[in-house]
């Protein structure tokens, strides 16, 4: 063998495969893939799918209410604020009913759902904030109701509580009246609003009645759902500041739609203190401090809820009772006291001396007072309720309530206590 011939050749394998160079004609150089697949087997892609089983009827079609919180412009779902902790699987509101009904954020809408895909969809209204959507449609701006002073009384004595006698004449509640239960630690507040419930579901049967309770203990909200037969919005202390501003946005936006519907609405609210915290750890991002801790801006949402309670000339009116916590020893507590201090227009002082002593209801008398009180009452009460409230200034704040206490077990009611007092 010529050695030339091997000269520049690498030893190694012989290769098996095909040769490069020209393809002879007839053949094509694309290689195949000889493997076989498996007999009766086809390819995932080609294997026919089934049909997806259609869900019962009972499945498709259900029926519900919510109020509608809004995601962006033209989608929302509603939501149950009554659930502690909401469910993620929430009815979703297409664009269609949001933009054809002029929907907006906060009202209570009733009607059809049917499964679509993955979830829940509405796919009819009923009824948008109880009234139907013709009426929904014609109902006033919030801007364009007149604000006037309570003068139509809610008789809280109704019950024959002991306490709600004594509100209801020393502080009497009218409907749209801004009430604040002034209250140190452990004086009764609770207590208090539990009573102001049953009396407003007594005296004005057909009122919707809601307590919204923020940052409150996992107990007491049971506990307030047992004893009262109310709507009750609740927070607990063991949830987010996120899920407590939420809920207050929320519910600010529902009793807001409701006056412009020309309903009668009281909100209690246990407590003013609590959701000013909460919103003060979200903040305004404004990034200004003020005096307490408290960011500057981050009252504003709480104002604006409180401040909603008003009586409408010629339509509904939002009643709201509040709690504000005093003497806790915190100086951002005492500023959010002061900062709602002057927009109430009814006040209820706690004493906690008196409840220390265990005298309850341990309302300072002297203290507490409504503004325009005159309105709530005819003019021979207004004249004895004077009268009984002379008698009673020169007194200590004890020896006030005992007396008050000692009238009521006296008469069986409030009429018949101001009937006996002499005019002249």
């Amino acid at each position: 063998m010529d050695m030339r011939e091997n000269r520049g050749k690498r030893p190694g394998k012989k290769r098996s495969g095909p040769r490069s160079g020209p393809t002879p004609p007839g053949r094509s150089r694309m290689r195949t893939n000889t493997r076989s697949r498996p007999r009766g087997r086809t390819p995932s892609a080609a294997r026919p799918r089934p049909a997806p089983s259609a869900p019962p009827p009972d499945a498709l079609i259900d029926y519900t209410t919510g109020v509608l919180r809004l995601n962006g412009r033209d989608r929302g779902e509603l939501v149950d604020p009554a659930e502690l902790y909401p469910s993620p699987h929430r009815v979703q509101v297409g664009p269609a009913l949001i933009r054809g009904q002029r929907l907006v954020q906060g009202c209570t809408l009733a009607g059809a759902v049917q499964l679509s895909g993955h979830q829940l969809e509405l796919t009819g209204i009923d009824t948008i904030s109880r009234m139907s959507p013709e009426d929904y449609a014609r109902r006033g701006s919030f801007k364009e109701l007149v604000p006037i002073d309570p003068n139509e009384r809610v008789p809280l004595s109704v019950t024959g509580n002991m306490s709600m006698r004594i509100v209801d004449l020393v502080a009497p509640i009218g409907k749209g009246t801004r009430a604040m239960i002034v209250s140190p630690p452990k004086a009764g507040k609770t207590l208090m609003l539990e009573a102001m419930a049953h009396s407003f579901k007594a005296a004005c049967p057909n009122m919707r009645v809601i307590a919204l309770l923020v940052d409150e203990r996992p107990e007491e909200v049971t506990h307030f759902r047992r004893q009262v037969d109310i709507e009750v919005f609740a927070r607990t202390n063991d949830q987010s500041p996120q899920e407590q501003v939420d809920l207050v946005n929320l519910v600010l936006d529902m009793v807001r739609v409701e006056l412009e519907c020309g309903h009668d609405i009281t909100l209690l609210v246990d407590s003013l203190t609590r959701v000013g915290r909460a919103f003060n750890v979200i903040g305004s991002g404004t990034r200004r401090t003020m005096s307490g801790g408290v960011e500057a801006g981050a009252l504003e949402i709480p104002r604006r809820l409180f401040g909603l309670a008003r009586n409408i000339e010629g339509g509904g009116s939002v009643t709201i009772v509040a709690t504000a916590l005093v003497d806790t020893g915190s100086q951002m507590d005492q500023l959010i006291f002061q900062e709602f201090k002057g927009t109430g227009n009814s006040e209820i002082v706690l004493d906690r001396r008196l409840a220390e002593q265990r005298i309850f209801p341990a309302i300072n008398v002297l203290a507490s007072g409504t503004r325009k009180d005159e309105r709530l009452y005819g003019e021979e009460d207004i004249q004895r309720i004077a009268l009984l409230r002379r008698g009673l200034a020169d007194r200590h704040p004890r020896e006030a309530i005992e007396m008050m206490l000692k009238l009521m077990e006296r008469h069986a009611n409030n009429e018949e206590l101001l009937a006996s007092i002499p005019t002249s």
